[in-house]
């Protein structure tokens, strides 16, 4: 099956230069398929990479990992999309804190111990902010959006039919598409797109019965992390849409998670130590960190940030440091290769600073998302921005037990993907009085 996976990267490499050099892509219009949509180069490629984050071509048999060179052709890609593309780039001020931060985790390297690894991490990070870029330069009208939302969404519905065939992608298919974890975490912005599409577009039950097919799998697959964005994204969803109305909403979205985690046994037994002796009731006063079955985390956050944190708390140890010390094996926690946490790694790697810009990044593209959205006069610049809005917070928390920026192709660049394109379809719409881009 290795084969078959280099087979895809060819053919992923191939793709993406024919629908950049094409010159032009005849797409059905998502609301009245009668009509066609023509889509230029950029447009094109953006299009298929941005529908295709949930394939890894990840190492499955110690052979050559072709994730991180499929990474770096999207970067490249992206680069190029920008370069060839008739509009110009566009920024805001979360893109160019994101830039900052990217500058940061460079300046990083210059006394990292382990510059190799500390590449790899940028490269990680950086792919999120040049989809966005990449999304705000070519994306300018509602159907472009709402066509490139439909159609990840659709390649994401199949991954999750796939998904429940016992050994498809483990045996038959192993590394082509991301871990179980990846997968649910990026059905998050799926999810949350699904229900905005609903509620903005069609208001057809099928777009309601898709939002909740993508939260399937973290409920089956008992994927703790993917419950706390899916739980956030709805509240942050609630609050843009109804705002104080959104209190109600806001306790029941709290109160199914709190029910699933203490009234579904597979939840709960893996939630906590001894599940038998844990109720409802010790939530309020008895609760505490040893009840809750962490697979060792909150061992190894505290070794980390122990080791690698507090000897510089403003610089940190070094962009890479951590994730060396846990790929090479030098500290044994029963066999974990990563930290499991994003902002412990950015702390022991790039200090206070770091963490400090990379949550900046989240609180000045919220605040963004709600000034686009209480201020925008296009349905789907709105739809974009409470899209937007919802998945990148539902992504940042999954940073907080998950290294999520591992799988940054599937995960943080979607939601990076919304937010960049509705940044381009908000400066059309002040910049100009064309509203289609149908033929």
């Amino acid at each position: 099956m290795t084969a078959l996976n280099y087979i895809f990267f060819l053919l992923f490499v191939l793709f993406g230069i024919f629908f950049l050099y094409k010159g032009s892509l005849q797409v059905h219009d998502v609301l009245n398929p009668r009509r066609r949509l023509l889509f230029n180069g950029p447009e094109s490629l953006l299009l298929f990479i941005f529908s295709t984050g949930l394939v890894a071509l990840s190492s499955a048999t110690g052979s050559v990992d072709l994730s991180a060179i499929r990474l770096l052709f999207l970067e490249g890609f992206c680069f190029w999309g920008i370069a060839v593309s008739d509009n110009r780039m566009r920024w805001s001020i979360p893109l160019f804190i994101y830039l900052l931060y990217m500058a940061w985790l460079c300046f990083g390297l210059t006394y990292a111990p382990y510059p190799s690894f500390g590449l790899r991490v940028i490269l990680k990070y950086l792919y999120p902010l040049l989809i966005a870029l990449f999304a705000a330069t070519v994306v300018r009208y509602g159907e472009v959006f709402l066509k490139y939302g439909v159609t990840a969404r659709n390649v994401g519905a199949i991954i999750v039919i796939l998904g429940f065939v016992p050994y498809l992608f483990q045996t038959f298919l192993p590394g082509l598409i991301w871990y179980p974890t990846a997968r649910s975490i990026h059905f998050i912005s799926m999810c949350i797109f699904s229900l905005a599409f609903w509620q903005f577009c069609t208001h057809k039950r099928r777009d309601l019965l898709l939002a909740v097919l993508f939260i399937l799998p973290c409920l089956v697959w008992v994927l703790r992390t993917s419950m706390m964005g899916f739980t956030l994204a709805a509240i942050v969803y609630a609050l843009f849409r109804y705002r104080i109305k959104a209190i109600p909403w806001i306790v029941a979205a709290m109160a199914i998670f709190i029910s699933v985690i203490f009234f579904v046994p597979e939840v709960k037994n893996k939630m906590f130590r001894n599940s038998d002796e844990v109720t409802l009731s010790d939530l309020r006063n008895n609760l505490s960190k040893e009840d809750i079955d962490s697979n060792g985390r909150f061992a190894m956050w505290e070794w980390s940030l122990e080791n690698y944190y507090e000897p510089n708390k403003i610089w940190g140890s070094g962009t890479g440091t951590l994730q060396e010390v846990f790929y090479s094996g030098k500290v044994d926690f029963n066999g974990i290769r990563i930290v499991h946490n994003d902002y412990v790694q950015i702390l022991c790697d790039n200090g206070l600073i770091g963490c400090i810009l990379f949550i900046g990044i989240l609180i000045s593209a919220l605040l963004h998302c709600w000034n686009v959205y209480n201020r925008s006069r296009s349905n789907t610049t709105r739809m974009a921005a409470i899209v937007a809005a919802s998945t990148l917070a539902g992504i940042f928390l999954t940073s907080l037990t998950d290294n999520s920026i591992n799988y940054s192709v599937a995960t943080y660049s979607s939601a990076f993907g919304f937010y960049g394109m509705m940044v381009g379809m908000y400066w059309t719409e002040r910049h100009s009085t064309k509203q289609t881009n149908g033929f």
